[in-house]
């Protein structure tokens, strides 16, 4: 499971969320290339991504070398409501931080003015892990979706609290790798950007 690769509202500290649907910059495109190179020949059976540009751009050369690509709603980032596209500015990251607090305090159904709370999310992400459990034939699997979602997933299929979700860190294109033990997921490697230390070009 990896993040989507760098967008200028990243780089600008930008929340984007569900409702942003932004293309990778050129910083974002090189680490797609980078990770597809390093890990084009592992075979994977299929890519799933979220609905959203940055993600499917994050994966391209998977999808372009014929490996089965589905994109799934269910896979979408967190919508943050009036926070999307905002600039960045003392006041929205007190807000933003307010909120994160309250998630980690076990406050997981409040969120910021229209955005989706992280029950919500988490119910959702439910449904999407049972179509990929479903498919019993694909056992090695490529994932790309968003930093937030990414926090509530791997507290989906490691059975972690979700309140707990800040543990888990993310940089843009970093990897989770995940093994299932029978009843859930063992994290093998977790924020993993080796990928970046090989030179391509």
């Amino acid at each position: 499971m990896i993040r989507h690769g760098q967008t200028d509202f990243n780089l600008k500290n930008i929340i984007q969320g569900s409702g942003i649907d932004s293309d990778l910059n050129a910083t974002g495109l090189d680490q797609a290339k980078r990770f597809y190179e390093h890990y084009k020949t592992y075979p994977y059976q299929h890519v799933y991504t979220s609905k959203l540009k940055r993600a499917q751009q994050s994966v391209m050369q998977f999808i372009n070398d014929g490996i089965p690509h589905t994109a799934l709603t269910e896979l979408n980032e967190i919508n943050w409501g009036i926070m999307e596209g905002a600039q960045s500015k003392p006041e929205n990251a007190k807000l933003y931080h307010e909120t994160v607090q309250k998630w980690s305090s076990g406050i997981l159904d409040e969120t910021v003015e229209g955005g989706e709370t992280p029950e919500a999310m988490f119910e959702r992400q439910s449904r999407g892990l049972e179509q990929l459990m479903s498919k019993t034939q694909e056992e090695k699997i490529l994932i790309c979706m968003h930093g937030r979602a990414i926090r509530s997933f791997l507290c989906l299929l490691t059975n972690t609290p979700l309140k707990e979700m800040e543990q888990w860190h993310h940089s843009n294109l970093c990897l989770y790798e995940l093994q299932y033990n029978g009843e859930c997921f063992d994290v093998v490697k977790a924020n993993d950007i080796s990928h970046f230390e090989s030179d391509f070009s």
